[in-house]
């Protein structure tokens, strides 16, 4: 995967494009319905998808009624399928069709998968409905009634013909799908379930389904849960503008989920054709049923059921030697929702979450205050409000949170007014200790040289400083009778970016230990918007989201004015995060994470949200994206688990991951980060 083309491809990082083609069609025309269909077969090659999905009946109509007993009508469909079969020969992509289908006498409504000239399979509904509108049993037999595992099809040889057909792609481990037919959805253990349990991670449906009102927003309810319960990808394309309106109405849609996230839909009651394609992460389905244990235990507890599935290969012939991007957009923070109702709801529920474990600590530790450093910046801003919350919580008054802001030696101005500002807002007791003369004593003792007038700003300089600051809120919370409550987030414990043991590393409850900066500032910034603190306090919030992130431990040139920069140390903590969300919560390769970042980065206008300003619009190519992942797991993987081995408590807040190692991440300290480090090789150094 070295050279540049190939690396930019999606096929060559596991995903795969699937398509959704809903043909106008004319009852009983076969011959016309082949002919559009041939055409979106065509439209999806030339998009490059691997597979497309047409819908129930698509080469007759499904609104044939009778007419399906007409010989005429049955052989007419035969030929279409030859035609599609035909015109498959100079197609790279797996084309399933509908059709009615005489096998020993009986009549099955059937699924066909056609590749490159060959008919792979077929696969018979099972649950044929005759309630309501439907009256399926008077034309058709179930699958369960099929008197054979094969069939000849007009020069076809023993056809693989069941509904227990797993259709596996040689030359892609991950793709396995399985096809099933409208109403095998709806019933309570669809047919779909145990293929996944067997292997498939693309369920696949035809269908017809007629319209009625709400019904679309059912049949989005059934995709995304079954795609959901069975770690896969769900296809399901509806029959659309051309059958008949006799008694029924028919809106053509079609949806593609993976694992209960919606990727693609088309338009319902399009008169036209369409198309739609949808990137399928397949690493994701296969992390997650790996890692989601009980997955495998109920296959274990069908697997008599599952051995009767059987095995159709295939080569997919990926098309891996050029360059082909993701269709799919990848937010560029995967911890804050781009809807802004979404992204409304995360901000609060984030609060409760926080809210609820301090309150049940102070519960169970009989305390009534809490002691917090403020320094004006990001973390300790957020973990103040949530303080402020949990008084209001318990009904103590705001007083009983004891702020504490320390300046040193590099403090800034501007967040020392920024932290004296928000005590005043919060109306929390604010306490204001100078840590510089026991900085001093420190320093003197240990022999560092600045003690003696050198300007040595070194690790132990820094440190000094950030002990100091812990220690005196340690010893505050004995003489006060309070609990520490701590500020570091997710994403500094990732990056070790925290002072070991007595610094910032340590407290009583750790608040934000699995919020990530770039959803702390979305979170300060949704509470000044909204306005619950007060205007003058709003005012303030905005300010601190505003604020460069630093330390604030070295120094600058001018007096009160720090040197450091955090994101220059290690990297924009929009970036970072964006790494650690897709290594933490699917383990994904580096060079996965890189074409994903790249995706998601390296356009000014891609998948950026119509409300963050133009100054916050940045991008990254490829060889920046490189350069902070290479930083990015070196410390994550290598330097800094001790730091999260022996971490406070915390409650975990996203499903994105928490390093706690009592809940989702257990590593040893003393690990290497050779192997990741090794993929970085593969990843160019230039855009393409």
């Amino acid at each position: 995967m070295s050279d540049n083309a190939s690396f930019f491809n999606l096929y060559r990082h596991n995903f795969l494009r699937l398509a959704v083609a809903v043909p106008p069609a004319r009852v009983a025309d076969p011959a016309f319905n082949a002919i559009e269909t041939i055409a979106l077969l065509k439209r999806a090659a030339e998009r490059k998808a691997l597979l497309v999905v047409f819908p129930e009946l698509g080469l007759s109509a499904y609104s044939c009624e009778d007419l399906f007993q007409q010989r005429a009508l049955l052989d007419a469909s035969r030929e279409a399928l030859h035609q599609v079969i035909d015109a498959s020969r100079e197609l790279p992509v797996i084309s399933i069709v509908g059709l009615p289908l005489a096998v020993d006498n009986m009549l099955f409504n059937c699924a066909a998968v056609v590749h490159r000239g060959r008919l792979l399979g077929l696969a018979p509904k099972t649950y044929l409905p005759n309630y309501r509108e439907f009256y399926e049993l008077r034309q058709f037999t179930s699958a369960s009634l099929r008197l054979g595992d094969t069939t000849d099809f007009d020069g076809h040889r023993d056809v693989p013909f069941s509904n227990r057909l797993l259709f596996q792609a040689e030359d892609q481990p991950l793709f396995t799908f399985f096809v099933e037919v409208c109403e095998d959805f709806w019933v309570p253990i669809p047919p779909s379930s145990y293929a996944a349990l067997a292997g498939a991670t693309v369920l696949i449906n035809l269908s017809a389904s007629n319209v009625t009102i709400g019904k679309d927003d059912f049949r989005r309810l059934l995709a995304a849960s079954q795609s959901g319960r069975c770690i896969a990808a769900y296809v399901y394309c509806a029959a659309g503008s051309g059958e008949s309106t006799t008694d029924l109405a028919w809106d053509g849609q079609g949806v593609i989920y993976e694992n209960a996230t919606k990727i693609a839909e088309t338009e319902r009651f399009a008169y036209q054709s369409q198309l739609v394609t949808a990137d399928i992460d397949l690493d994701r389905l296969a992390q997650d049923r790996m890692r989601q244990n009980s997955f495998a235990e109920s296959g274990r507890n069908h697997r008599d059921r599952l051995a009767e599935f059987r095995r159709i290969p295939f080569r997919a012939e990926l098309p891996v030697t050029i360059p082909l991007p993701l269709d799919r957009v990848y937010e560029r923070f995967p911890y804050v929702p781009s809807d802004l109702a979404r992204r409304d709801e995360r901000c609060h529920e984030v609060y409760e979450i926080q809210v609820q474990g301090l309150v049940k600590r102070l519960k169970a530790t009989d305390l009534k205050r809490v002691v917090i450093g403020v320094s004006g910046g990001l973390d300790s801003t957020q973990a103040l409000i949530v303080c402020a919350r949990a008084m209001d919580v318990l009904r103590l008054p705001r007083n009983h949170i004891l702020g504490c802001t320390m300046p040193g030696f590099a403090t800034s101005e501007r967040t020392l007014r920024q932290a004296r500002r928000l005590m005043s807002e919060i109306g929390c007791e604010a306490l204001e200790i100078d840590i510089r003369p026991s900085c001093m004593q420190m320093l003197k003792d240990i022999g560092h040289p600045f003690a003696s007038g050198q300007r040595l700003y070194d690790t132990t300089f820094e440190n000094v400083q950030a002990g100091e600051r812990t220690s005196h809120l340690f010893r505050l919370a004995n003489l006060r009778g309070g609990l520490v409550v701590g500020t570091s987030d997710l994403s500094e414990l990732a990056l070790g970016y925290t002072t070991y043991g007595v610094g910032d590393h340590m407290s009583h409850y750790a608040l934000n230990a699995s919020v990530p900066k770039t959803l702390i500032q979305y979170l300060i910034r949704w509470v000044a918007k909204t306005g619950q603190l007060g205007p003058a306090a709003s005012d303030a919030l905005e300010e601190v989201s505003r604020t460069v992130i630093s330390p604030e431990l070295v120094p600058g040139k001018s007096p009160g004015q720090p040197a450091q920069k955090a994101e220059e140390v290690v990297g924009p903590y929009e970036l970072q995060d964006f790494h650690l969300y897709y290594i933490l919560r699917f383990g994904y390769a580096p060079t996965k994470v890189a074409f994903l970042a790249w995706s998601a980065w390296h356009d000014r206008e891609r998948g950026v949200w119509p409300d963050i300003p133009a100054e916050m619009r940045h991008t990254y190519g490829i060889g920046q994206i490189k350069r902070w992942l290479a930083i990015f797991l070196e410390r994550f993987f290598k330097e800094s688990q001790f730091k999260r081995s022996c971490l406070p408590n915390g409650p975990k807040v996203g499903s994105g991951g928490s390093l706690s190692p009592r809940s989702d991440y257990r590593a040893p300290s003393d690990s290497e980060a050779t192997a990741w480090l090794a993929q970085l090789a593969e990843i160019p150094d230039t855009d393409p």
